[in-house]
């Protein structure tokens, strides 16, 4: 089983809050409310991972769902990516967002339920069936992951700047245990079997978390207050405040007949984000894991279980996951440069070496470029490292700085533009690892 995953308790509350934040926001209730954030999106993370034991289970009775090696893994990465970027074309904000969440938990929640179910059942007579509701439960899978993830973003993106970076960290977390889940599983198990039960019962239980984690979020007195309706923003060509500056209208009742809200100064005002987003994941994908995958060890051919078996899945992804998480965790403590700084697009952009010094190392096959650069395993470990730091970093500030570069009003949307460019970036990238892939 190998898994593929896409990407910070504070040590107190802002001082500045005052009225209901001052009683409720206490460093107890604080330590109540993070493990929410961070619970939600990495159980959420964690159903990716177990999508991948479908294709096991497949196996397992006689319906070949294997990708060609020449690809290495990024027909899995592309698959998810084009239902996930329409899916965010549609105004998600003519749908309460309780009803987007549940919505999309109750459904995810159901296909895994069934594809647990049929782990244990003989497919070898109908394949053909059993592989169009594989794709058509990944493609359902697919779109209201991204609802869900989108929706909550959006959420958070009323909240603390501190909530929205638990949640994006919780998404690395996920990846993390997964990878860790995958070695373990590789180690210890003979019967791919059990291995996919194990894995789709863990999503079932995970999936039944998220509902009631969310089901738990609106009885706190720290969520309602920031999750209160405000009026709606009106925009007549002069600059609005952000969120964060005090605003006489920024706790007053929704009007009944408040409107969609507006995308066009939303994209203004995230312009320099949204690319910085694109372009970051746009590079991550065409990296990882179509090209980091099928990079092998130089010391192959001695047989260690160590430069075979466990070299890929130590070396790229459970070496990314935690260099991921590790790079989101940091922006809890620094957050430099600003969301208007010059350095963040200087930063994202430079991260295009980190192609060419992957392609370089020892990847097999190589059809094209024959030459192998970087002759030692300590130079995609070092490379690895760097690509999921700096992806985690980056990222994870270019997201956070959206919802609060916006008024107040507007943060829910703009979390949902902020995903739609995530998207958008994982789909290109993807796209271009293909023909990259059959350039080498």
């Amino acid at each position: 089983m190998t898994f593929i995953t896409a990407p910070t308790p504070p040590t107190e509350l802002q001082a500045a809050l005052s009225g209901l934040t001052k009683k409720h926001c206490s460093r107890s209730f604080w330590t109540t409310h993070h493990p929410a954030c961070r619970g939600l999106r990495t159980a959420s993370m964690l159903l990716t991972s177990s999508s991948s034991a479908w294709a096991s289970a497949a196996c397992c009775h006689g319906t070949s769902l294997s990708l060609p090696r020449s690809t290495g893994y990024s027909n899995s990465a592309t698959a998810p990516a084009q239902p996930r970027g329409r899916s965010l074309r549609a105004r998600t904000s003519w749908v309460p967002l309780r009803v987007r969440v549940l919505a999309s938990l109750t459904v995810m929640l159901s296909i895994f339920v069934i594809m647990t179910v049929l782990v244990k059942v003989d497919t070898s007579s109908w394949t053909r069936s059993f592989f169009a509701l594989t794709i058509i439960s990944m493609a359902i899978l697919s779109g209201t992951s991204t609802i869900f993830s989108s929706s909550v973003f959006g959420m958070t993106g009323s909240f603390p700047m501190r909530n929205s970076q638990a949640l994006i960290s919780g998404g690395a977390m996920g990846g993390t245990i997964s990878a860790v889940a995958s070695l373990v599983d590789l180690a210890a198990s003979s019967n791919v079997t059990d291995s996919a039960l194990a894995f789709f019962l863990t999503a079932d239980v995970f999936l039944a978390l998220c509902i009631g984690l969310y089901l738990l979020l609106p009885r706190l007195d720290y969520a309602r207050y920031y999750m209160k309706p405000v009026w709606p923003a009106v925009f007549s060509g002069e600059e609005q405040p952000p969120q964060d500056s005090s605003s006489p209208s920024s706790g007053a009742p929704r009007s009944s007949d408040s409107s969609t809200p507006p995308l066009r100064p939303i994209l203004k005002k995230t312009a320099g984000l949204g690319f910085c987003i694109i372009y970051l994941f746009f590079i991550t994908s065409i990296i990882f894991p179509a090209i980091s995958t099928n990079i092998e060890s130089l010391g192959k051919g001695s047989g260690s279980p160590w430069t075979t078996k466990f070299f890929v899945p130590l070396t790229t992804f459970l070496l990314y996951n935690f260099a991921d998480l590790c790079g989101r965790q940091i922006t809890a403590w620094i957050q430099v440069p600003g969301p208007r700084s010059k350095v963040l697009p200087g930063l994202v952009l430079l991260r295009t070496c980190l192609v060419p010094l992957f392609v370089l190392c020892n990847y097999q096959p190589r059809v094209h470029l024959q030459v192998v650069v970087f002759q030692s395993d300590v130079y995609p470990v070092l490379f690895t490292s760097l690509l999921g730091l700096s992806n985690g970093y980056l990222s994870t500030l270019a997201l956070i700085y959206g919802p609060k570069i916006v008024p107040r009003e507007l943060a829910e949307a703009t979390g949902v533009v902020m995903t739609f460019y995530l998207c958008l970036g994982l789909m290109l990238g993807s796209a271009c690892s293909a023909l990259i892939v059959h350039l080498i």
